[in-house]
C-alpha cells in the first residue's frame, strides 16, 4: 500500500517538473521564433507559456512559487500581446503611425506588465528552493528586459499612452 502512494506521489511531482520544462521550452520557442523574426509563432508560443504558468500556479502548494508562476503568466500575456502587435504592424504593411489595433495590443501587453511588476513588487517570502530562486531571477531580469522594450515599441510605432 504504502508503495502504491509513493509512487503515485512521485508521478506528480514528476508531472510538474515535466511541466516546468514545457513551460521553459515554450519560452524558448518564442525567443526563437522572434529571432527568426516570425513575431506571429512567438506570440502563439509565448500565449502557450502563459496557460502553462497559470496551470502551475494553481497546482503551487508553496504560496511564493505559486505567486512567481502567477507573475511569469502576467509577464508572458505582456510579450504575447507585444508580439502580437509587430505581427499586425508587419501584416498591415508597416506603415507608421501604427494602427489602432496595434496600439491597441501594445496597451494589453503594457497593462500586463504592470501586473507582472506588481506582482514582483509584493514577492515578500524568500524562494523556499534554488530552482525557485533561479526562476523568480528569471522571471526579474525578463522583465525588466521587456520594460524597456516594451518602452521602445510604444515610441517606434508612434502609439499614445
Amino acid at each position: 500500500m504504502a508503495l502504491c502512494v509513493l509512487s503515485v506521489a512521485g508521478m506528480g511531482q514528476a508531472q510538474v517538473i515535466g511541466e516546468e520544462a514545457e513551460l521553459d521550452r515554450l519560452r524558448v520557442k518564442a525567443e526563437d521564433a522572434m529571432g527568426n523574426d516570425d513575431a506571429e509563432s512567438a506570440a502563439m508560443s509565448m500565449g502557450r507559456a502563459a496557460l502553462m504558468a497559470g496551470q502551475l500556479a494553481k497546482r503551487q502548494s508553496d504560496s511564493g512559487l505559486q505567486h512567481t508562476f502567477k507573475t511569469a503568466e502576467h509577464l508572458y500575456r505582456s510579450q504575447e500581446h507585444g508580439y502580437r502587435a509587430i505581427a499586425l504592424f508587419r501584416r498591415a504593411g508597416g506603415e507608421l503611425p501604427a494602427s489602432a489595433g496595434v496600439c491597441g495590443s501594445l496597451q494589453l501587453a503594457q497593462l500586463e506588465l504592470q501586473h507582472a511588476q506588481e506582482g514582483l513588487n509584493r514577492q515578500v517570502q524568500a524562494p523556499a528552493t534554488n530552482a525557485h530562486a533561479a526562476r523568480l531571477g528569471t522571471v526579474r531580469q525578463t522583465t525588466d528586459d521587456w520594460t524597456t522594450l516594451l518602452e521602445s515599441m510604444h515610441a517606434d510605432f508612434r502609439c499614445s499612452r
